[in-house]
């Protein structure tokens, strides 16, 4: 082995002459860039994704869900249904054109429509543990996220706005989500992928918790579905909100009778 070639320095070219500072500074950009996508969907990440089952308790208790067979459907109905409605948000969100007044107009569209309470007070929970995370998490954006968090502290004020950046901003997940994504400089797609990925396992760790699965078998559920949480996103991806809707009205009817159970784990 030649150990020249080895020990070699990685900002050197193959001729042996070192790269221009920019191209060298540029790599670096886009590889930090693919980490900062992994920190957001890694489980580390303290948002809260995991007290919610986006509806699996209730349907658990319900009698519809109660094996792997069971969660396999659950988990399919759950990903289109996210595509279908909360994809179109994370799309325009995630545009690194948008501006604040964009996002704020975005952020009360979805309030508008997620008319179920428990899947509303659960977006609202994630989104603002993901922006208070952000601003400590990510530096190089933080003046864009305290201007974001700003806009949803403004939202607690009573007085009269007349604009939306005056009214504020609730702070919902799809939205704060997407939006990290546009700041980070990330590409639209990739924070729609992502986002369906959270959403399969999140429901899997959920069914995991719930005894309905083990954590092998939610792990083979979740390679399983890869493919169709792929089909998912080129069926819903780069959509308009006014392209959103609901496919599931069972799914959001079991969502938001999460806080008539008797005993629950989760808070949705």
């Amino acid at each position: 082995m030649d150990h020249a070639k080895q020990n070699k320095d990685p900002e050197e070219e193959e001729d042996g002459e070192p790269r221009k500072e920019q191209d060298v500074h540029t790599g670096r950009r886009s590889v930090m860039q693919e980490w900062s996508t992994w920190q957001l969907i890694d489980s580390i990440l303290p948002t809260g994704g995991f007290a919610h089952s986006y509806g699996l308790e209730a349907a658990t208790q319900a009698g519809l869900v109660y094996d792997a067979s069971t969660v396999s459907t659950f988990a399919v109905t759950t990903l289109e249904n996210a595509g279908a409605l909360l994809l179109p948000f994370v799309c325009s969100a995630s545009k690194q054109t948008t501006t604040t007044e964009d996002w704020i107009l975005l952020d009360s569209e979805l309030h508008a429509v997620l008319t179920n309470h428990v899947a509303r007070a659960a977006s609202l929970s994630q989104g603002k543990a993901l922006i208070r995370l952000a601003s400590s998490v990510f530096p190089e954006i933080t003046d864009e996220v305290k201007s974001m968090r700003a806009c949803i502290q403004e939202k607690n004020n009573k007085k009269k706005k007349t604009t939306a950046a005056a009214r504020g901003a609730h702070g919902h997940h799809a939205i704060v989500f997407g939006r990290l994504f546009g700041l980070l400089g990330l590409d639209s797609l990739t924070a729609q992928r992502a986002f369906l990925f959270l959403s399969l396992r999140d429901v899997l760790s959920a069914a995991t918790r719930l005894n309905l699965v083990g954590p092998m078998e939610a792990a083979l559920l979740q390679h399983r579905h890869a493919s169709l949480a792929e089909a998912v996103l080129v069926k819903y991806a780069n959509r308009g909100v006014e392209d959103a809707y609901q496919t599931a009205p069972l799914l959001d009817t079991l969502q938001g009778a999460h806080n008539l159970l008797f005993s629950r784990l989760f808070c949705s």
